[in-house]
C-alpha cells in the first residue's frame, strides 16, 4: 500500500509540475501579448536563453518548482517577443506608402468578390518603383475594385483573376491600419496573425498583365474551381453560399441577410470551418480507416488498429483544413489533435486538464496571438466543460446489451440523451463566453442548435463535400439549406430572440465564467446553486452613465465619416451614423451596433443626421433597424427613404432647442429658410451645440463650408465658443475659416478622417491653422475613438488606451 500510495504521490506530483509549466508558458505569452511596444530583439533571445537554464537547474535546486515556473515563464514570453520581433521586421517602410510600385508574384489566396470589386492575398516576389528595387512585405491583401459603390462592371481581368496565378500589377500600398473603438474588433491583430504586412489596392494603369495562369497553390485553385462549381450548379444564391462556406472554408459567401439569422440563432459558429467541423471529420475518418484496416492481416501486423486510426485520422483532419483554406480556428484544432495524438502514441495517459494544457501550449507556440481570440477560448473551454462535467461512471458500460429492436431503441435513447446533455452543457457553460466576448447571447440557441448542430455536421457538410464527385448532392444539400434557413429565420423573429448586456468589469467576467464551470459539474446542486450568485455581477451588469448636469461625447472611430455618440445621464444622441463601406457592409452593423450593445444602449433618444452625403448616414439604416429610435432629427428631403423609416421625424432648424437631464441642447444650422433655397447638402448640415450644467460645451458641425461658417460667427463666441470641436467637412480646405475658428476658439479640435483618406484630410493648412492659435488636433486615424466628458474635459484617444505593438505606430501625432 506504501508504493502503490507513493507512485500516486509521484504522479500527481508530476502532473502538477507539468500543469504549473503550461500555465506558466502560457502566462509568459499572455505578458508578451500585453506590450505596447516591443523590447529590443536580443532582449528576447536572452529570455530564452535564461529560461533554458532555470530548466536546466530545476533537477539540481531545492526549489525545482518554482525554476520550472520561472523557466517556463521566461520560455514563452522570449518565444513570442522573437515570433513578434521578425514579424514586424518586414513592415512596410513609411515611404512606401502611397507610391506607385510594379509587383510580380502569386495570387496567394482565393479571391474575395463583393460588389466593389475583388480582395486578395498576394505573395510578392520582386517589386519595383520607378524602375529601382524596393522592399515590401512578402504578404500583402489587395484590393482591385471596380468604383466606390459598386455601379461599375468588372473587367475581363478580373474576372479571370484567379488563386495561384502569376500576376504583374501596379499596386498603392499602406501599413496595415483599423479603426480602433472601445470594445471593437481588433483588425490590425487580425492582419498581423495571419502574416499580412500592408495592404493595398491594384491600379488600372499600366494594365496589370497575367504571366503565369499556374504558378502555383493547387490547393487554392482546387478550392476557387469547387466554388465555381457549386456556383454553376446551384442558382439560389443564399444555399450555394452555405455550401461554399462549409465546403472550401469561404464565409464570404454566405449573404448578409443570413449572416444575421445565424448570429441571432446562435449558430454562427457552425457556417465557418470551426474545430467542430474539423473534429468530426477526423473522428468519422478514423473510424473508417479504423474499421478497413481490421479487416487486414498485413496491415494489423505492420501498425496496430488503432494506432493506424489515431494518425489517419489526423491525416484527413489536416487534408480537410487545408482544403477549407487552412483558417487560424482550423489550423488551431489540427495542432490540438496532432497534439492528443502524439501523446496517445507515446502511451501517454494524462488526465484530459493536463491534455487541454499541452495543447494550449503547443497551439500558443506555433501562434501565440491565439490567445487573444475568443474562437480560442470558446474551443478550449467547450471540450474542457463536456469533459469535466462528465460522470466518472458515464464510461462504464453494462455488459449485458438488449438484443433486437430493444437494443436500437436503447441506443438511441442514450444518443438522444447524450445529445440533450451536450448541448445544455454548451449552452450554459458558454453562455458567459458569449457575453463576456460579444455582449449578447441568443435566448433560441438552444433550440436552434438542437436543429442545426446535427444537420450542419451530419447532412449538410458532408453532401458539401461529397458533391466534389456527385454534382446532384450538391442540390439535395442546398435543399436541406433553405429548410434549415427556413426554420432558423422563424427563430429569429421571436420576440427577444437576442439578449445583450453590457461589457462588464472583469472582476464580473470571473465570477460569470466560474459560475458557469460550477453549473455543469457534477456536483451536488447545493454546491452548484452557488452559480446564482456568481453570475448576477454578468448578467445585470450597470452600465456606467454621467452625472446628472453632465454628459459623454465619444467621436467613434470609422473611418472616412462621422458619428458622435453623446450620452447624458438618461438620454442618447447619436449625430450622424458613419459611412457605408460597400453595398454588404457599413458603420452601423459593422462599428456602432457592437458598441452600442457593449454599452449597454438599448434605445436612441435621438439620431440626427446632418445631411445626406453617405459618410454621415451609411450606418443610419442598419441602426433604425436593430434599435428603438425615437426620433430622427436631419436636413434630409422629403422622400428620402431614412425618414420613411423613422417613428417620427424632426427637421433641423436653427433655434430648436431642449434639455436632457440637466444638460441643454441647441441647434444652430440651418435656418428654416434655406430648406426653400436650392444648396449643397453640406450647406444643409445640420450644427448642434452641447452645454453641461457647468458650462463645457461641445460642438458638432457636420459638413458646413466657409459661407455657413461666416454666417455662423456673425453670432460671436457668445454663442459659438466650445470646449471640444468636431472640425467642419472633415478638415477639407472648403471649411475652417479663421474667423470662425477664432469665434469658437475650443481647446480641442477633433478630425473624423480615414487614414491616408483619398480627399486628403485633413488638409495640412487646415490643421496648422488650429495649431497656430494653441488648439489641440486629435484625428481619429491616429487617436482612434475620442472619449471626452464635461466633467473631466481631458480628451482619451482609445490607441493610446489599448497601444500594442501589432498596431499601426504612431509617428507624426503631436498634441
Amino acid at each position: 500500500m506504501t508504493t502503490r500510495g507513493g507512485e500516486a504521490g509521484g504522479r500527481a506530483g508530476a502532473g502538477a509540475v507539468l500543469a504549473g509549466a503550461a500555465l506558466a508558458w502560457l502566462g509568459g505569452v499572455a505578458a508578451q501579448l500585453a506590450q505596447a511596444a516591443l523590447y529590443p530583439t536580443a532582449w528576447y533571445g536572452a529570455g530564452i536563453v535564461l529560461g533554458a537554464l532555470c530548466l536546466g537547474a530545476a533537477c539540481r535546486v531545492r526549489w525545482r518548482f518554482v525554476a520550472v515556473l520561472i523557466g517556463m515563464t521566461l520560455l514563452g514570453f522570449g518565444a513570442t517577443g522573437l515570433q513578434a520581433s521578425w514579424r514586424l521586421a518586414d513592415s512596410l517602410a513609411a515611404a512606401i506608402e502611397g507610391r506607385d510600385v510594379t509587383v510580380t508574384g502569386v495570387v496567394a489566396s482565393l479571391p474575395q468578390p463583393s460588389a466593389s470589386g475583388l480582395r486578395f492575398r498576394f505573395r510578392v516576389e520582386l517589386a519595383t518603383s520607378e524602375g529601382q528595387p524596393v522592399v515590401i512585405p512578402p504578404l500583402v491583401s489587395l484590393g482591385w475594385y471596380v468604383g466606390f459603390g459598386g455601379h461599375a462592371q468588372p473587367s475581363a481581368q478580373q474576372r479571370q483573376l484567379g488563386a495561384g496565378q502569376r500576376w504583374r500589377f501596379t499596386v498603392r500600398l499602406r501599413r496595415p491600419h483599423g479603426n480602433i473603438n472601445p470594445h471593437g474588433f481588433d483588425y490590425e491583430l487580425q492582419l498581423f496573425e495571419r502574416g499580412v504586412r500592408a495592404t493595398g489596392y491594384v491600379r488600372e494603369a499600366p494594365a496589370p498583365v497575367l504571366i503565369d495562369a499556374a504558378a502555383g497553390h493547387p490547393i487554392e485553385r482546387l478550392r476557387q474551381h469547387v466554388r465555381d462549381a457549386i456556383d454553376a450548379a446551384i442558382p439560389d444564391r443564399r444555399a450555394a453560399g452555405v455550401l461554399t462556406a462549409l465546403s472550401i472554408g469561404d464565409q464570404s459567401a454566405i449573404e448578409r441577410e443570413d449572416w444575421e439569422v445565424f448570429r441571432t440563432t446562435g449558430v454562427g459558429h457552425l457556417m465557418s470551418i470551426s474545430g467542430l467541423h474539423v473534429t468530426m471529420f477526423a473522428w468519422l475518418a478514423a473510424a473508417c480507416i479504423g474499421a478497413l484496416w481490421r479487416r487486414s492481416e498485413r496491415a494489423m501486423l505492420w501498425q496496430p488498429a488503432p494506432q493506424a486510426a489515431r494518425w489517419g485520422g489526423l491525416a484527413c483532419a489536416l487534408a480537410y483544413a487545408l482544403f477549407s483554406g487552412f483558417g487560424v480556428p482550423a489550423q488551431r484544432t489540427v495542432w490540438m489533435l496532432a497534439t492528443v495524438t502524439l501523446l496517445q502514441s507515446a502511451g501517454v495517459r494524462w488526465p484530459w486538464p493536463l491534455v487541454m494544457l499541452a495543447s494550449a501550449v503547443v497551439v500558443t507556440a506555433l501562434d501565440p496571438w491565439a490567445l487573444l481570440q475568443p474562437g480560442f477560448w470558446l474551443s478550449f473551454v467547450a471540450v474542457g466543460l463536456l469533459m469535466a462535467s462528465s460522470p466518472v461512471f458515464a464510461a462504464t458500460v453494462s455488459p449485458e446489451m438488449p438484443a433486437g429492436w430493444h437494443r436500437l431503441g436503447t441506443s438511441l435513447g442514450r444518443l438522444v440523451r447524450g445529445g440533450l446533455r451536450t448541448q445544455l452543457i454548451a449552452t450554459f457553460g458558454l453562455a458567459p463566453l458569449s457575453l463576456v466576448f460579444f455582449q449578447q447571447l441568443s435566448v433560441v440557441g438552444f433550440f436552434a442548435n438542437l436543429l442545426a448542430i446535427p444537420l450542419v455536421t451530419l447532412v449538410i457538410t458532408p453532401l458539401a463535400l461529397l458533391g466534389t464527385l456527385a454534382t446532384p448532392l450538391w442540390r439535395l444539400g442546398a435543399w436541406v439549406v433553405t429548410q434549415m434557413s427556413t426554420a432558423l429565420g422563424w427563430l429569429a423573429q421571436w420576440p427577444g430572440a437576442l439578449w445583450s448586456v453590457p461589457a462588464a468589469e472583469p472582476w464580473a467576467q470571473a465570477a460569470g465564467l466560474l459560475a458557469a464551470a460550477l453549473l455543469v459539474m457534477p456536483w451536488p446542486w447545493r454546491l452548484r446553486a452557488l452559480a446564482v450568485p456568481l453570475a448576477v455581477p454578468l448578467l445585470l451588469a450597470a452600465p456606467v452613465r454621467p452625472p446628472a448636469g453632465e454628459f459623454e461625447m465619444l467621436a467613434v472611430d470609422v473611418g472616412q465619416g462621422t458619428s458622435v455618440l453623446v450620452r447624458t445621464r438618461e438620454h442618447l444622441l447619436v449625430y450622424d451614423a458613419g459611412p457605408a463601406y460597400s453595398s454588404e457592409s457599413d458603420a452601423g452593423q459593422r462599428v456602432l451596433l457592437p458598441l452600442l450593445r457593449a454599452r449597454g444602449e438599448t434605445r436612441i433618444d435621438v439620431l440626427m443626421l446632418s445631411h445626406r452625403d453617405a459618410d454621415h448616414v451609411g450606418g443610419a439604416a442598419a441602426l433604425l433597424q436593430a434599435l428603438s429610435v425615437r426620433e430622427l432629427h436631419s436636413s434630409l428631403e422629403d422622400g428620402h427613404a431614412l425618414r420613411a423609416t423613422a417613428a417620427a421625424h424632426r427637421r433641423c432648424e436653427a433655434g430648436d432647442t431642449w434639455k436632457w437631464d440637466g444638460v441643454q441642447f441647441e441647434v444652430l444650422h440651418p435656418p428654416a429658410a434655406s430648406y426653400a433655397a436650392t444648396l449643397k447638402p453640406n450647406a444643409r448640415s445640420c450644427v448642434l451645440r452641447v452645454r453641461a450644467a457647468n458650462g463645457a460645451t461641445a460642438l458638432l458641425t457636420g459638413d458646413i463650408e466657409r459661407a455657413q461658417e461666416l454666417a455662423l460667427a456673425e453670432a460671436g463666441p457668445a454663442v459659438l465658443h466650445a470646449d471640444v470641436m468636431l472640425v467642419p467637412h472633415h478638415g477639407s480646405r472648403t471649411s475652417s475659416i479663421a474667423r470662425f475658428i477664432d469665434a469658437v476658439h475650443p481647446q480641442l479640435a477633433v478630425v473624423q478622417a480615414g487614414y491616408r483618406s483619398r480627399f486628403g484630410h485633413p488638409a495640412p493648412d487646415v490643421v496648422t491653422r488650429y495649431r497656430e492659435r494653441g488648439i489641440a488636433v486629435l484625428e481619429s486615424a491616429r487617436c482612434g475613438a475620442m472619449r471626452w466628458s464635461s466633467e473631466h474635459r481631458t480628451p482619451v484617444c482609445e490607441r493610446d488606451a489599448v497601444r500594442r505593438y501589432w498596431h499601426h505606430p504612431d509617428e507624426t501625432r503631436t498634441p
